[in-house]
């Protein structure tokens, strides 16, 4: 796996677990850019878009357009992913908590 691939797998997995840690389970791509600075990835919003619409066709997440902005809801499936429960190539393997 190339460097590029790792990154762009902890960026997936970043917004997972933002997503499932959530109360209400979705965030908006702003909020989601956000988040990802906070862990050191400095993209763009495109690229939060297309990494959302990634995990949307994996189906760890649905998307919603609402005013030209994605909200992102993850799924039970992308739950799981986040927690470590299910493995998807493409999406980095969260370290055991506790």
């Amino acid at each position: 796996m190339s460097f590029r691939e790792l990154v762009i797998a902890d960026i997936r997995l970043v917004i997972l677990r933002a997503l499932e840690q959530d109360l209400g389970y979705s965030h908006n791509e702003s909020i989601l850019h956000s988040v990802l600075e906070k862990f050191g990835h400095k993209c763009s919003r495109d690229q939060v878009r297309t990494e959302l619409a990634w995990l949307q066709e994996q189906g760890l997440v649905t998307l919603e357009t609402v005013a030209d902005i994605f909200v992102a809801t993850i799924t039970q499936r992308g739950a799981d992913v986040a927690t470590g429960r299910t493995v998807v190539p493409g999406v980095k393997r969260p370290n055991p908590r506790g």
